[in-house]
């Protein structure tokens, strides 16, 4: 084996105690959730190990049907708002970037202005209304479908891309979208997952928007009921007069909102690793040989 550097050693353990300062909190909150509820005074802040294993925190909260459609909602807002993001914004950038139009400088010019100046919340609100989106989560899918400066880190990945593979599958008859399909899009997975993972993270978070434009509980997002239920502290407007969990025996409220909490954030790290690897892809790696 290699002997380490002892500059090397330094860096591994100031990397090791960031990464420690980071997941500490989370370990703690999880033990907290997992917490028996009678043993939760005992939870300190640097407690990773729960005192007394027990999964009722997550029982309750599963079987709450404001908090399962809560989830559900997230997750379709995320899938179809994510999916509607990468569409339209790979569509957009393919074209400025990989043809020629008439008029292409002024697009790109309007694109800039609106990245600079973007509308201000009334005007967005009143269209929203106007276009009878209120109270649905059709508007949290459509808002922002394409982010100009996503827009504009799309097109370099696009620009980056050999003109010879394009001028051979243009010699083989190949057209804009099939080009579009079967070249641009392979080749870019490194940017489309990076963009992908961006969106994908403000869909889930999302709350601000919905408490704008939702104002039934049964259409809230994750996030909303997360923060009524975690930041205001608020267990009974969630659902009317009667108590979020109302008939539930033995449960303690500070490692219910760990849970909930947990609920939230776990999903984002499951996704995490799956994108993390086209990262360090090369995606035209062999592709153009001189």
């Amino acid at each position: 084996m290699k002997r380490l550097e002892f500059s090397k050693i330094v860096i591994y353990l100031i990397l090791f105690l960031f990464t420690l300062m980071v997941l500490m909190p989370l370990l703690n909150l999880l033990a907290l959730s997992l917490t028996d509820p009678e043993n939760v005074h005992l939870m300190g802040g640097l407690d990773i190990i729960p005192k007394g294993f027990s999964t009722i925190n997550y029982k309750l909260l599963f079987s709450n049907p404001l908090i399962t459609g809560s989830i559900l909602n997230s997750v379709w807002i995320t899938a179809a708002g994510t999916f509607l993001n990468l569409l339209l914004t790979s569509m957009a950038a393919y074209v400025l970037a990989r043809t020629d139009f008439i008029g292409k400088k002024l697009v790109l010019l309007f694109l800039i202005v609106i990245m600079v100046f973007e509308p201000g919340m009334i005007p967005e609100y009143l269209l929203v209304k106007d276009l009878g989106l209120m109270n649905t989560l059709t508007s949290l899918i459509l808002y922002k479908a394409v982010n100009v400066y996503y827009l504009f880190i799309l097109m370099r990945f696009f620009q980056d891309i050999p003109e010879e593979i394009l001028e051979a599958s243009r010699m083989d008859g190949a057209g804009h979208f099939r080009m579009y399909c079967r070249i641009i899009l392979p080749l870019s997975k490194p940017g489309l997952a990076t963009l992908g993972l961006f969106y994908g993270v403000y869909h889930w978070n999302e709350y601000f928007r919905a408490t704008l434009y939702i104002s039934e509980p049964d259409k809230w997002p994750l996030q909303v009921v997360l923060r009524q239920f975690v930041v205001r502290k608020d267990n009974t407007s969630l659902v009317g007069n009667q108590n979020m969990f109302d008939g539930a025996v033995n449960f303690d409220f500070a490692s219910l909102q760990a849970g909930t909490i947990m609920i939230a954030v776990v999903p984002l790290l499951v996704l995490y690793p799956f994108i993390l690897k086209y990262y360090a892809k090369g995606a035209l790696e062999g592709g153009v040989k001189d």
